[in-house]
């Protein structure tokens, strides 16, 4: 019987966010990076991004409950994502003590594109040389993995942008 240890959880997890975070940077390949406002954003205001895609109209505090990320640091994200101009926040009409957060419309496609980059090639390179089934299966795994994992995220980027328009209009 196979038995993961939680440390190498840990740290595949660390390691993992890195590739992640290099395919949203473009990959480090040295190609035609896609310039936009979220280009530059930490990972973590890319995940409450993502969130909102999913969920717009949140307050924080649903945010923060979805992505199990500390609520400052929802706030803070929040705050750069509408400096940038890709949210925009307002009290809740019901309590006005609460904020609530969509994404601007003229950024929901920019958005969901950004969100959905593939990270095949990046992942390719993370595991260095190794036949092509490796890396096939390896995506797969991870795939899975994910949608399993992904607890009420509404799906991809690309199913939460339709899901977005449709609440929006």
């Amino acid at each position: 019987m196979l038995v993961v240890e939680a440390l190498d959880l840990i740290i595949l997890g660390r390691q993992l966010t890195r590739i992640g975070e290099r395919a949203m940077r473009g990959g480090d390949l040295g190609g035609d990076e896609e310039t936009t406002p979220a280009a530059t954003l930490p990972a973590g205001a890319l995940i409450v991004m993502r969130d909102v895609l999913a969920h717009p109209g949140s307050s924080i505090t649903d945010i923060t409950a979805r992505t199990g990320l500390p609520q400052s640091y929802v706030s803070e994200s929040v705050n750069k994502l509408r400096v940038k101009g890709i949210a925009e926040i307002n009290a809740d009409p019901a309590d006005r003590r609460r904020t609530l957060v969509r994404l601007t419309p003229g950024q929901l496609d920019q958005v969901a594109r950004h969100s959905a980059r593939d990270a095949d090639e990046v992942l390719r390179q993370a595991l260095g040389d190794v036949d092509d089934v490796v890396v096939l299966q390896a995506i797969t795994v991870l795939t899975e993995l994910a949608d399993r994992l992904r607890a009420e995220s509404g799906g991809s980027a690309l199913s939460q942008l339709a899901a977005a328009r449709t609440a929006g209009g």
